[in-house]
């Protein structure tokens, strides 16, 4: 599950940031959390439709920066599979600016 957020997160990263942007991965661990940080420097996100990034029932989807399509439903599986795994998922967007999308996940004591 987590390497299919990580892959979701980055794919819209670069869906939705030109060509000669920067799309990065950062992760920080400590003894009991992940945090995982997937940055771009691309359209960015409208404050107004941050919101409905992860409602099935008021879904947002937006063309990629190549005219991409998408289905609007990665980022409601993403938290859903978050969620499932007792983690967070959240937004820092600013359009024109570039998104910053961050999960957080319990990290499973081995005994």
């Amino acid at each position: 599950m987590v390497k299919a957020i990580i892959r979701n997160l980055l794919s819209n990263a670069i869906k939705f940031t030109e060509i000669g942007g920067k799309v990065s991965v950062d992760v920080k661990i400590t003894s009991k959390m992940a945090e995982v940080t997937v940055k771009d420097s691309g359209v960015g996100i409208d404050q107004k439709n941050i919101k409905r990034l992860f409602r099935i029932d008021d879904q947002y989807k937006s063309e990629g920066t190549a005219k991409e399509q998408g289905t609007g439903l990665g980022l409601i599986l993403c938290k859903e599979f978050i969620e499932k795994n007792n983690g967070k998922i959240w937004v820092a967007s600013e359009l024109g600016k570039g998104s910053k999308f961050s999960f957080s996940l319990l990290i499973k004591e081995t005994k």
